[in-house]
This record gives structure tokens, C-alpha cells and sequence, in this order.
């Protein structure tokens, strides 16, 4: 008899992979499908609907310990939309799913809402549905998101070419400095249940792992400048994760500069406390939540002075490989080592 196959074999994307090699699309309004932040289905019109879904489960993706319900439910709107900004769209509806264990009562579900509509506020979406049911393993949140586009606006990952410019929004690193605050004063609580945690001095990272921000601000400020990525996607596994993904898309190679990587100065105070290396968190890191994008090289005149936008390398030949050139001047093999999902 075969045995059967372990799924750390094949990891999250592997498995992705793995699943949808005999899919087959039948509907001539699909798109895109499986292998983007968001499927893409035609709508018969300029526009295109983007369609993206997202779980994040209890003792997995978010620790109650330290994460309250109110910024939980934001957090989980925001990284969907961060989805619809990857395509260079506008998020326009949301559907919840919720499993709920019986350690859980009204007023916590209330709280996990607000939070939720406070982010749809925020996004300008409509919460339209959803579903809730029991769960033995914890809280278990699913949200599929709705989004729109025209057709020659969406972006794909799979757009760069080489000599193509990379770009990334905000600065990176500080939702991992964050958790490893979180994570260090859970366990003095703990250990010591009459101690409370000192995070005042903490209140930046700790909020870029709580409540991140989705950068739907800089799609529509780039839309103004008459800017159009050649590709996108939001960093949620950490910056090299992300750049690789861009690279197998567009069957390019890169050169990433250390030095040009935003980190903020704050977040690089945190990881020094922790005798934590600040390139290594915004590689690997994850959950910043920021956007990756790739332009051509006339449009850096448009984008050259923005201070939310850092240039830190270029696409280049496949074969020469994905490279990081650090501080000194060296060049290494970039390494993806971003979160681990399974």
C-alpha cells in the first residue's frame, strides 16, 4: 500500500500548487483563478470583479493571549483588502465566516465585530453576509472578500520584466518585532500572572502586528500619478517570500539592496533590545502587510520622492539568479525563509 504523503512535504504553496495543477477553468468570465492575490472574473463590462478569501485560525495566525477581539476583527478585513490592493483594485464587499467555540460569549463576538465594521468603515465596504457556526479548535474566522477593477488597471504578479524597478511601500520588520515583544511578555505573564506588561515604549511595532494598515491609500495615490506596476503583491510572508513569488511569475531573477530596505528606526530599536538582526525580520519576518511592486524604468521620475515609497533593487536575468547585496558590498544568495503555514 503507498503511504500517503506528510503535508510539510509540500508546504502551504506547494500544496496550492499541487491542488490546482488538473483545475480547470470553464467560464469564459474567469479570468484569473488560482496563483494571484485575487481570482479576476470578467463582468461583461470595463470592470472585472476580484475575489480573494482569507482564514485565520485561533493558536495558528493570532494568540488571545495578547491580541484583543476588537483589533483582531480589524485585522482580519485588513489583510483581505490588502489582497484587492495587490491587483491594483478597489475593495468594495465583505462576507464573515466565523466558527466559535463555547468559551466564547455574546459580548466577545460584539467586540470582534466592532472591530470588524470599524475596518469596513475605514475601507468604505459593505459587510453583505456571512455565516456562523460552532467550532471545537477555537475561534475560526474566514472572510472572502469582493473587489473591482478595470480590466486594464488590474495588476499581476506575473507583469515585471527585466531591468524593472522594485518598489515597496511603508517599512518592513516591525509586525515580527512586535510579535516578539508580545510573545516575551506573554510568557513573563505566565510565569508571573500579578505582573503586567510595560508596552508603552512598544506601541509602534506592537500596532503593525495588531492593526495593520493595508495600503490601499498608495493604489489610489498611484492611480493619480498616472503610475501602472508592472506587477504587485502584498508582503504578508516577508519580503524575500514575496519578491521569489514575483520572480517565478515573471521568470526573472533579482538583485535586492540591504541598505535600501525601510526599516524604522523604532522597529530597529525593538529588534536591538531583542539582539535581533533587522534585515532578517524584513525579509522573513511577515505580516507587515505592505505592498511589493515592480515599475519600468521611465516611471521612477513619478515616484522618486515619495516618502511612503523606497526603490531597493531590480529585476534581472533568471539565471543570475535572486541576490542580495548587503551593506558591504557582498552578494549572496537571497534566502526565503518567510512564515510557515503548514
Amino acid at each position: 500500500m503507498k503511504s500517503k504523503t506528510d503535508l510539510k512535504e509540500l508546504g502551504e504553496f506547494g500544496l496550492i500548487e499541487h491542488l490546482a495543477q488538473n483545475i480547470q477553468l470553464s467560464h469564459k468570465e474567469t479570468i484569473t483563478g488560482i496563483g494571484d492575490d485575487a481570482a479576476v472574473i470578467d463582468q461583461n463590462y470595463d470592470l472585472v470583479t476580484l475575489v480573494s478569501k482569507d482564514m485565520l485560525l485561533e493558536g495558528i495566525h493570532f494568540d488571545l493571549h495578547y491580541t484583543p477581539l476588537k483589533h483582531l476583527g480589524y485585522k482580519a478585513i485588513a489583510v483581505n483588502v490588502s489582497d484587492i490592493a495587490a491587483m491594483f483594485g478597489t475593495p468594495k464587499q465583505v462576507l464573515i465566516g466565523l466558527g466559535v467555540s463555547n468559551v466564547f460569549k455574546v459580548e466577545d463576538i460584539e467586540a470582534l465585530y466592532e472591530g470588524m465594521k470599524a475596518a469596513c468603515e475605514d475601507f468604505n465596504i459593505d459587510l453583505i453576509g456571512g455565516d456562523t457556526t460552532s467550532s471545537k479548535i477555537g475561534l475560526v474566522i474566514s472572510i472572502t472578500i469582493l473587489g473591482s477593477a478595470r480590466k486594464e488597471e488590474v495588476v499581476y504578479r506575473k507583469g515585471a520584466s527585466v531591468n524593472d524597478i522594485i518598489c515597496v511601500t511603508g517599512d518592513l520588520g516591525g509586525a515580527y518585532a512586535g510579535l516578539q515583544i508580545l510573545e516575551r511578555e506573554k510568557q513573563v505573564f505566565l510565569e508571573n500572572p500579578d505582573m503586567q506588561p510595560e508596552l508603552e515604549q512598544y506601541d509602534y511595532v506592537v500596532e503593525r502586528l495588531l492593526r495593520p494598515k493595508a495600503r490601499i491609500d498608495l493604489v489610489h495615490e498611484l492611480k493619480e500619478i498616472g503610475l501602472h506596476p508592472t506587477s504587485m503583491i502584498d508582503i504578508s510572508d516577508g519580503l524575500a517570500s514575496e519578491i521569489f513569488h514575483l520572480c517565478k511569475a515573471a521568470g526573472t531573477g533579482c538583485a535586492i539592496f540591504e541598505d535600501k530596505i525601510p526599516i524604522d528606526s523604532r522597529t530597529e530599536q525593538t529588534l536591538a533590545e531583542l539582539q535581533l538582526d533587522p534585515t532578517m525580520a524584513a525579509l522573513n519576518g511577515g505580516e507587515d502587510y505592505e505592498l511589493l511592486f515592480t515599475i519600468s524604468q521611465p516611471d521612477y521620475e513619478k515616484i522618486k520622492n515619495h516618502p511612503e515609497i523606497s526603490t531597493i533593487g531590480y529585476m534581472s536575468n533568471s539565471e543570475n539568479g535572486k541576490k542580495l547585496v548587503t551593506r558591504s558590498g557582498n552578494i549572496v544568495d537571497l534566502k526565503a525563509q518567510g512564515w510557515v503555514h503548514m
